[in-house]
């Protein structure tokens, strides 16, 4: 299998397994990932990674899209869509973790994901349009992280770009050497998993309103999710914690 899930405390880790193939993924991996995301109770953080040190992933394994017709490639791609929606809709904080090509879909996940931590080494592609495909699903979201033109660029070309090409963009949360990717994932790791559940929930709820409304629809929703926050107990109680800290 090309996916591997393993639990440890609050934190789920899901890696992407297939290292001698530069972690590519196949349909049956798109399916595990949706799997995952069906989150037990008490994950307070989802870590996305590769196997290996070459990799996140290359992307879709190019034989994938041997002998789809256009019913067959809607199916699959339809499929695609709803595991990147569950990684950016996840109630919880999901961090990816980068350490050398991140390409295609691979690219997507990164981009549905919360924060993105990455080494020096790492470069970054939509190849697919020299497959003779378009970029879709959550390619959508590029131009908000790279801005119009670049995306425009990244997409239309199929290049590969290494990390340092979006120092300005702050696409990445974090660019680390190798050496050090362990302990700074950890860091934003315990950074983002800390929180109520109820408060991480709600504010990722509101992320997807504010992506899909409106200024006016987004703050009048943004009003419901604050007042519906006090339900919770764990509300208060966070509360009073946090005043004793001061």
């Amino acid at each position: 299998m090309g996916v591997a899930v393993e639990r440890g405390g609050a934190v789920l880790r899901v890696t992407l397994n297939r290292p001698a193939k530069l972690n590519a993924l196949r349909p049956a991996d798109i399916q595990a990932l949706s799997a995952a995301m069906e989150l037990p109770d008490g994950v307070r953080a989802v870590v996305f990674g590769g196997a290996g040190d070459r990799a996140f992933t290359a992307g879709m394994h190019v034989d994938s899209f041997d002998g789809l017709t256009p019913d067959s490639a809607r199916t699959f791609i339809a499929g695609l869509r709803e595991m990147l929606a569950a990684v950016r809709t996840a109630p919880v904080a999901t961090v990816c973790v980068v350490d050398g090509y991140c390409l295609g879909v691979g690219f997507e996940l990164a981009l549905a994901c919360d924060l993105r931590v990455v080494t020096t080494r790492s470069s970054f592609g939509l190849p697919e349009i020299k497959v003779g495909i378009p970029s879709v699903a959550d390619a959508a979201l590029l131009s908000q992280f790279v801005g119009l033109s670049l995306a425009k660029e990244m997409i239309l070309t199929g290049d590969l770009y290494p990390v340092d090409r979006f120092a300005a963009s702050g696409l990445c949360n974090a660019v680390v050497e190798p050496e050090r990717l362990t302990e700074a994932t950890e860091e934003w790791v315990a950074k983002v998993a800390g929180h109520t559940p109820t408060a991480t929930a709600s504010q990722k709820r509101l992320f997807e309103v504010w992506q899909n409304t409106a200024l006016a629809t987004g703050t009048a929703i943004s009003v419901q999710e604050f007042a519906s926050v006090f339900a919770a107990e764990e509300t208060a109680e966070q509360l009073r914690a946090y005043r004793n800290r001061l």
